[in-house]
């Protein structure tokens, strides 16, 4: 039976494993974006996102318990410097997984991990469509008078000047 095994042991033993996930966090957070498999990019998602968290407090005890997880001095300042800062104020879910096919070579769904405010692209769009929100509301009566009056003018007027 397989009851309280909650992880994907992705086909490898333990040390295989870890350092699989160790290999992928450091490059995703080099590169900010990585391709792989689907279950490795859920592995890596449960993987990255604690030791993410740990990025938010820049101390001593922070900084060694990620370094014993990644072991790699350039990930770890980027890690705990511009990476820190755009997820200051985020409570979690720092990790995006977009799926993007299939592998020709065996079938495998490959998918997209990346940070989520890291997306230059999402983000435009974002603000982009906040900027053009239109409602479907109906126009309050107070709005609707001075619409109204203000044809009636103008016909006035018309007569007026002819």
């Amino acid at each position: 039976m397989r009851h309280n095994k909650k992880f994907n042991h992705l086909s490898r033993k333990k040390g295989h494993r870890e350092a699989l996930l160790s290999n992928m966090a450091i490059s995703l957070i080099e590169h900010k974006r990585i391709f792989t498999t689907e279950a490795k990019a859920k592995a890596l998602r449960k993987y990255a996102e604690p030791i993410i968290t740990r990025a938010k407090k820049d101390d001593m005890q922070n900084r060694r318990l990620v370094f014993s997880y990644l072991q790699n001095k350039e990930a770890i300042k980027e890690l705990f410097g511009p990476i820190a800062e755009k997820i200051a104020d985020r409570p979690g879910g720092y990790l995006r997984i977009l799926h993007t096919g299939h592998r020709l070579g065996d079938n495998a769904e490959v998918c997209m991990i990346e940070f989520v405010d890291f997306n230059e692209s999402m983000l435009a769009a974002a603000g982009e469509g906040k900027k053009v929100k239109k409602t479907r509301r109906s126009r309050s009566k107070k709005a609707a008078a001075p619409v109204a009056e203000a044809p009636a003018a103008e016909a006035a007027e018309a007569p007026a000047a002819e």
